[in-house]
């Protein structure tokens, strides 16, 4: 389901050679400072700070208040309402950003491009240009906001951290807010929660500041998600009951219905399952109360996934039909998505497997055409998993074939994105370094200025700091080398970081990117290719709980780091997959390690506390080029290949592995056509397969 340190290092001064050196030095230094304090107080800057909040109770602020309270309910209604307001505000005025960072929200919340970009090209072209920083925050705020709404977390996250920080800090209370809040949930989804929970606790005292409770309910509601992602349960079902308590002493329905569906998110995996019925069903109502149709299909995709998880996919079909008129009406995409996806998913259950499809591709079309690749992948992906239950392999393997080919854009996309970020840092870093030495050079001029108007009375002290400054300066060039060197090294450490999957250890997608160039000489791979996938893994987490499917991920990732040697390549592919490519192209050796794999993996249980979790993979593999035409593939087609075999395993009772040994295929393009029906093409002798069984399987020939 979508639902919608620093630290301060003190260094002390070299003592001075000597009292009489140590005296004239400290005239000199106390001469200067006298001189720079008045040329600072003489051209002290305005700070830019962007006007102090008026009175609660004076002009537009109520009504504000009033919007930005309402706005979840009924969000296109309030953007017009903010409309009228503008005209009532003055160019450059607290209350003009206040109506633009309000009308971006909603634009976001909308995912209407067309209502963002005018808001964007004023903020950034605010009238006066000591409040321009603060205004450019704003933009960068609702920005971040839209990307967040099309599934853009990357992109969001980027505008977030770009945001001026001395601007931030000259805004108003309302958006630091907002900003800290948001930056709360970007970083919690991007799993870095001890940022996330710094983000909330900032906006849990701006908050308290502006002394209104429904802010608090919401900042302690969004503290509680954090938490919940983080795994920390128990602490987050604690702040969730404060949110709810907090958030019925000043209540008002969107605030009842935001904190209720947190609510029920947190204590979804709760032994009660009555907690989070009865919170989806309380949103609901407030939902309701609200008068927000948007806000209401919203509540029932969340009640509907609830029951998708039970598997009563009648009840859940019922409620996500209900949810889809009322989004349509409202024109609100996140819903309309929603609602389509869980009709499709609740059909598919129901054995209605055309027309669910037919549903959720049509979700999938919605996404793709707003540009939010990432949920769509995610479609595909849960696309694959119900079809396979429901027992359509050629439809899932489609749909896993569609994920991989939409992951692997993201992908590309975000290695293209880190490359120019990468020289856009190092460019910055030369300019930054050609700065400080021409501010150094300036700085050196005027100290022989100074010195020459002053050598006749202080000739000696000038000599004295002309020697001191020589120590500092090599001192300092000690220090700045050092410190390249430590950051050289821990860019080396961070690079080498965001290429690992932070469970396991095993190298991530990224880095498979780059370290399969050296296997595909002239665009074609030159390897064998494994795909492994855990059986039945959702069983795992809802039997055993999710720390247990953790603890299954960590202990077969060491297991096939086990099974193969140094210089093999073994990645987290997402999930439960596996992806293991080695050099070798013998068919007898391909068999041999599959076997191998087959039986480390299922050989026995994982230990997980005082449970022991039986475990067993699905298996598809291949060498390439691939016989007996030698034919050449790129990575993306040989994963596809590799990936319909393991689909092939799963379908014959999983605990097994599928190798494609030859194909009668000369060309990619006959090789795309025969994929989908690998199975009846080994039937008809157009592919060789080879079966591989996995400990205590049936011995039985396919």
């Amino acid at each position: 389901m979508r639902k919608a340190v620093y630290s301060q290092v003190q260094i002390s001064s070299p003592p001075l050679a000597g009292p009489w050196l140590g005296h004239a030095c400290r005239l000199l230094l106390s001469l200067a400072a006298v001189i720079l304090l008045l040329g600072l107080a003489a051209c002290q800057p305005d700070t830019g700070r962007v006007s102090a909040e008026p009175a609660q109770a004076q002009g537009l602020w109520p009504e504000l208040e009033r919007i930005e309270r309402a706005a979840r309910a009924r969000p296109a209604e309030q953007a017009q309402a903010l409309q009228k307001l503008y005209g009532r505000t003055a160019p450059g005025s607290a209350e003009r950003l206040e109506v633009l960072s309000l009308r971006g929200a909603m634009a976001g919340r909308l995912r209407d491009r067309t209502m963002l970009d005018p808001i964007l090209i004023e903020l950034r072209n605010w009238p006066l240009a000591e409040q321009r920083p603060g205004a450019e925050a704003v933009a960068g705020l609702v920005q971040a906001a839209y990307h967040l709404n099309q599934g853009q977390l990357r992109d969001a996250k980027k505008t977030l951290q770009s945001l001026n920080e001395d601007a931030v800090a000259k805004l108003p209370d309302r958006l630091r807010y907002r900003i800290s809040a948001l930056r709360s949930v970007v970083l919690a989804d991007s799993g870095e929660f001890d940022g996330a929970l710094q983000s909330g606790q900032e906006a849990m005292r701006l908050a308290d500041r502006l002394g209104q409770g429904w802010r608090r309910a919401m900042a302690l509601s969004d503290m509680a998600w954090v938490y919940h992602r983080a795994e920390q349960f128990e602490r987050a079902r604690e702040l969730s009951k404060t949110a709810l308590e907090r958030a019925r002493q000043d209540p008002d329905p969107e605030t009842l219905n935001a904190v209720l569906t947190i609510h029920g998110n947190v204590f979804a995996d709760h032994a009660d399952a009555t907690i989070s019925q009865k919170s989806y069903a309380e949103a609901l109502e407030q939902a309701r109360l609200a008068g927000g149709e948007g806000m209401q299909a919203l509540s029932l995709g969340n009640i509907a996934d609830y029951y998708l998880r039970r598997g009563d996919f009648a009840q859940a079909l019922k409620l996500a039909e209900q949810a889809l008129p009322l989004a349509q009406r409202q024109q609100m995409l996140s819903a309309e998505v929603l609602a389509l996806h869980n009709m499709g998913i609740a059909k598919i259950g129901l054995k209605r497997v055309a027309e669910g499809t037919q549903d959720v591709r049509m979700a999938i079309k919605i996404d793709l055409d707003q540009g939010a690749i990432a949920y769509a992948a995610d479609g595909w992906a849960e696309l694959g998993k119900y079809l396979e239950k429901a027992g359509d392999w050629a439809g899932a393997a489609d749909a896993h074939h569609s994920y991989r080919r939409l992951i692997d854009e993201v992908l590309r996309d975000e290695t293209r994105k880190s490359v120019l970020e990468a020289q856009e840092s190092f460019d910055a870093e030369r300019r930054a370094k050609d700065i400080e030495l021409l501010a150094r050079d300036n700085s050196l001029k005027t100290e022989q200025i100074r010195a020459h108007d002053l050598q006749l009375r202080l000739w000696a002290a000038v000599a004295g700091c002309v020697v001191v400054s020589a120590v500092l300066l090599g001192l300092a060039y000690q220090r700045i080398r050092r410190t390249n060197e430590a950051l050289k090294h821990s860019n080396e450490s961070l690079q080498q970081q965001s290429e690992r999957d932070p469970l396991t250890g095993l190298s991530n997608r990224r880095h498979f990117q780059k370290a399969v160039q050296r296997l595909t000489p002239a665009g074609g791979l030159a390897a064998t290719v494994y795909l492994l996938d855990i059986d039945l893994f959702k069983r795992i987490n809802d039997q055993h709980g999710h720390a247990a499917g953790d603890s299954v991920l960590i202990e077969v990732a060491r297991r096939l780091r086990a099974a193969l040697r140094e210089d093999d390549l073994v990645v987290r592919w997402g999930g439960e997959e596996f992806l293991i490519v080695v050099p070798e192209r013998e068919a007898d050796a391909a068999s041999l390690l599959a076997q191998r794999l087959l039986d480390i993996v299922g050989s026995e249980p994982v230990v997980h506390g005082d449970k022991r979790v039986a475990v067993s993979a699905s298996i598809g593999f291949a060498s390439f080029p691939l016989g007996p035409h030698e034919l050449v593939l790129t990575w993306e087609r040989a994963i596809d290949l590799v990936d319909t075999a393991m689909y092939v395993a799963k379908a014959h009772g999983r605990n097994r592995a599928y190798g494609v040994q030859g194909v009668e295929s000369k060309t990619e393009a006959e090789l795309l056509q025969l994929m989908p029906r690998l199975e009846a093409a080994w039937q008809e002798g157009q592919a060789e397969l080879v079966t591989l069984y996995g400990p205590d399987s049936q011995r039985e020939a396919a």
